[in-house]
């Protein structure tokens, strides 16, 4: 039931972000930009981000949306070779979608390494960031929309 209220938190900012934009004079043409947050590791969680990814990217495709899913703290097992669940859809959906960006907190991959006495390696669809905080507050700045599903 939290999922499922989370999901329509979701979709209630995607639209309160779009359709404004749409009504101000937007074209179907310009490019909206979406901020996904990955900050829990469990594998509803992490399906749940990825649905709603491939969702905006099925509606907005022809409109050159933009999607970034930011992933930090435990949330980085999304794109942890060792140990994501959702390996396969991540890099499914990475090799589809050329407007689609993936990114890793460099500080929580650090920290996993020295608390795990080993490299963690991340995904190669997964580019790093210096900090995923510092990420999504910098695509928030640049206008980009936020949700944390």
């Amino acid at each position: 039931m939290q999922s499922m209220r989370k999901l329509m938190l979701g979709v209630a900012v995607l639209f309160a972000t779009v359709l404004p934009a749409l009504a101000q004079g937007a074209k179907p043409t310009d490019t909206y930009k979406v901020a996904l947050q990955v900050s829990e590791s469990d594998p509803k969680i992490l399906n749940l981000a990825l649905n709603n990814v491939e969702n905006m990217i099925a509606e907005y495709k022809k409109l050159g949306k933009k999607v970034e899913v930011v992933a930090y703290g435990p949330g980085l097992d999304i794109f942890r070779e060792d140990k994501s669940p959702v390996k396969a859809r991540v890099q499914t959906i990475g090799l589809a979608n050329q407007n689609v960006t993936f990114s890793a907190c460099t500080v929580t991959h650090g920290k996993a390494e020295k608390s795990e006495g080993h490299a963690v390696k991340i995904m190669s669809e997964a580019k790093m960031v210096p900090s995923g905080v510092l990420r999504l507050v910098e695509l928030q700045r640049n206008g980009w929309a936020y949700i944390k599903p």
